[in-house]
């Protein structure tokens, strides 16, 4: 694992917010140097999860109607939540349910990479802050994927990191909302 220290996210890109009625949906994308079969097997397997993703797994997520239970990271209190698996094509599509937000992954191949789109609802209040908590797991799983390992960035631990604070703002400000939590 190469020291974290050496880590800094890039500037704020590749996310969007969609707006249905009362309902907000983040999207982020991103592109990654990896094949999809191989951003499939870390999307859905628990040991690939829990080296970059803001949640541990008890069981695999690529089967539809399987039931995982997602315990968040550095919550202040424990939190799981049963994802019930809606949609699995493998290297394709992945849904599920993570704590009463809808979680939809696309993978499409892009020249010998992937192209990896997250759709999930979020509070409004928090949009930012989720865009930038993602955008931070993104990199690690990125890096994760390219055997250069920094370690899980989440929960409280991502938001004390300077990085997260400056995607934050920045974030915010492209959407045209307030950074809490700064």
């Amino acid at each position: 694992m190469i020291d974290r220290e050496q880590y800094t996210p890039g500037p704020a890109s590749g996310a969007q917010v969609r707006k249905d009625g009362e309902k907000w949906t983040l999207v982020l994308v991103r592109e990654l140097r990896h094949p999809p079969e191989k951003v499939w097997q870390a999307l859905t397997d628990p040991a690939h999860l829990r080296e970059w993703a803001p949640f541990d797994a008890d069981g695999s997520l690529a089967t539809v109607g399987s039931t995982v239970k997602l315990t968040t990271v550095g919550a202040p209190v424990v939190h799981v939540t049963e994802a019930g698996v809606t949609r699995a094509d493998a290297a394709r599509v992945l849904e599920y349910n993570w704590g009463g937000a809808d979680m939809r992954w696309e993978l499409e191949a892009l020249d010998g990479g992937t192209r990896l789109t997250l759709w999930t609802n979020i509070d409004r209040r928090f949009i930012s802050m989720g865009a930038a908590g993602w955008h931070i797991c993104f990199d690690v799983l990125d890096r994760l994927l390219g055997g250069t390992p920094i370690g899980r960035i989440v929960g409280p631990e991502a938001m004390k990191f300077g990085g997260w604070q400056r995607l934050n703002a920045e974030y915010a400000k492209q959407f045209g909302v307030e950074s809490p939590g700064r």
